[in-house]
């Protein structure tokens, strides 16, 4: 049992728990299943219960992030928990919300989704990397391969899930208007939190071992996926991806851009499962918020515009837009130190 009894609350805004370990794909630029292989391990729904209600009872209330490498990475193991954790919060009328990560194929599987929205999942982390297919085949991205993205990005916002999505330009098949079809993609989507990174050839990873053995891998890896650097030689000019990449990430947080994906997600989002409660740091920081984007920062005037509107046309998505508003705040931040 983790020792929650350590920790001040107060200093966290979510926890961290794990049901499984590996991932049944093999992505080349992947470390995740070097590490913990291809068939994946699960706790017992019995024992990560155990593990949330001994954080319930010490007063968390707010999210929880189950860091799995791939949560439906066993579905049936999955959905046993689930079902458990349904019956838990009937049973201890838990407020918790949960996000995870998992890969797309989600999509595929309405009961799968509606049994995590029923369990309290709010978000999932989905890692779609790139709207090109030759891209996706040169990466062995198996399961995104042949199908329409954005389709299965709104099939799961409908569900009631926030996608965040992982993407990542530098392949070798990778065209120059890559950052035009990456930019148009994540709008068109709605994928709010958008995580761009350049590719990047991890130890031991397959990638790693073809760019060795091509004689192209330069340095080993920092770890930081928003470094706008490349440790290997690319088929597209090298400053061209850098500067690319540069743009547009500050271009996709750009206060006019962002509110407009906001206002697509919101679109196609609908609540259901069980409603997260709003704290009083939640409180806080919308009130802060204010002052921040609608006072002190540059798009103050896209800022209340949003606001305005949400309030007319969604005003039970209200408390929602405005998370993600102050979540843009922060991408930007991120954004302008590339």
């Amino acid at each position: 049992m983790p020792r929650w009894d350590l920790l001040n609350f107060r200093q966290y805004a979510t926890m961290a728990v794990q049901f499984s370990r590996g991932c049944p794909f093999n992505c080349e630029f992947c470390d995740i299943i070097v590490m913990n292989g291809r068939v994946p391990r699960t706790k017992s729904p019995a024992q990560l219960i155990a593990e949330l209600e001994a954080l319930r009872t010490r007063g968390w209330k707010d999210m929880v992030f189950v860091v799995d490498d791939n949560f439906i990475g066993n579905r049936a193991h999955t959905k046993a928990l689930l079902r458990e954790l349904i019956a838990w919060r009937e049973r201890t009328r838990a407020t918790m919300g949960f996000l995870t990560e998992a890969s797309v194929n989600l999509a595929d599987d309405p009961d799968l989704m509606d049994l995590m929205v029923r369990a309290g999942f709010k978000k999932v982390f989905v890692g779609i990397e790139t709207p090109l297919p030759e891209s996706l085949e040169e990466c062995h991205k198996l399961q995104n391969q042949g199908r329409d993205l954005v389709a299965a990005v709104a099939t799961l916002q409908r569900a009631g899930l926030q996608v965040m999505g992982g993407f990542i330009v530098g392949f070798d098949s990778d065209s120059h208007d890559i950052f035009k079809r990456q930019f148009e993609f994540i709008q068109r989507s709605g994928v709010v939190t958008a995580m761009v990174g350049l590719l990047t050839a991890l130890p031991q990873t397959r990638l790693y071992q073809r760019l060795l053995q091509e004689g192209r891998l330069l340095t080993g890896s920092t770890g930081n996926n928003t470094e706008a650097t490349l440790n290997f030689l690319p088929r597209l000019n090298r400053d061209f991806l850098i500067n690319g990449y540069r743009d547009l990430m500050k271009k996709l947080y750009e206060p006019r851009v962002y509110y407009e994906r906001i206002r697509t997600f919101l679109r196609n989002h609908e609540a259901t499962g069980p409603r997260r409660r709003i704290s009083w740091s939640d409180f806080q920081a919308f009130l802060k918020s204010f002052y921040v984007l609608g006072v002190r920062h540059r798009g103050r005037r896209a800022y209340w515009g949003f606001c305005a509107s949400t309030l007319l046309r969604r005003p039970r998505q209200f408390a929602q837009a405005m998370e993600l508003a102050i979540i843009g705040h922060h991408f930007r931040r991120v954004a302008s130190l590339l």
